[in-house]
């Protein structure tokens, strides 16, 4: 009788194991992913949108396939970056959100002929549950996030304007989450040598940043600006 009561038992508590496990496998496939944290930036003389100043960065919409949209800061787990809200009133499918943002506004007038690369994370979010992933479920990730830009430079072209340069293209994604990790980007003046890169004398010395191919709808963030000169040392900016 012993024996008959233990293998009960025995039989029973197998039958829990299981159908706990099986609940826990249910319950992991119900949480929902969470976005990797924003990156914190040691340089003294990285932008990071802290004081909140944002009045050197502006919404590009010189055609009809430029996004529209409100620039702001938001915070995210303590990190404070520029936020670029897509109205979403630009169909999806060819559209570029352009963002201009003055480096004359951050740096003095000597140190930007020294600018030889600039540095920066981006990062897209999604705002609706329209990119299908690989398993083919609809979900609310931004996905590919496809990225560059380019500058107008000191050197005068044939009709004495300033030569419009552009900067590599970079890329990264985020196929699971709502919110994008940190995409590092990089720019570089290659043809500095060449007099391709900025002046003194440029109030205008602005760099776009421009993000196509979105495979969603998504905003855009900006955060951690670092201008570089030819020795790989950051330049300061002003306070």
């Amino acid at each position: 009788m012993i024996k008959k009561i233990t293998a009960f038992l025995s039989a029973a508590c197998l039958a829990a194991c299981f159908s706990s496990c099986g609940k826990e496998k249910d319950s992991d496939k119900n949480k929902k992913p969470v976005p990797p944290p924003p990156v914190e930036c040691g340089d003294p003389n990285a932008v990071t949108f802290d004081n909140d100043d944002f009045s050197f960065v502006s919404v590009i919409t010189d055609d009809k396939q430029s996004a529209a949209g409100a620039l702001s800061i938001t915070e995210i787990e303590g990190n404070k970056m520029l936020l670029f809200t897509d109205d979403l009133s630009v169909p999806l499918e060819g559209k570029v959100q352009k963002l201009s943002v003055n480096a004359a506004a951050l740096l003095a007038p000597e140190d930007l002929p020294k600018v030889r690369s600039i540095e920066f994370d981006i990062y897209a979010d999604a705002v609706s549950e329209n990119y299908k992933n690989q398993d083919g479920n609809m979900v609310k990730a931004p996905g590919t996030i496809s990225a560059g830009g380019g500058t107008v430079t000191a050197k005068e072209s044939s009709d004495g304007e300033g030569t419009w340069y552009d900067f590599a293209e970079f890329q990264g994604g985020e196929y699971n989450c709502e919110r994008s990790g940190a995409v590092h980007a990089q720019f570089k003046f290659l043809l500095a040598e060449s007099g391709v890169c900025w002046a003194e004398d440029m109030d205008d010395a602005n760099f776009l940043v421009m993000r196509w191919g979105s495979e969603n709808e998504s905003n855009l963030y900006i955060d951690n600006i670092v201008f570089y000169d030819e020795n790989g040392q950051s330049i300061p900016v002003k306070k």
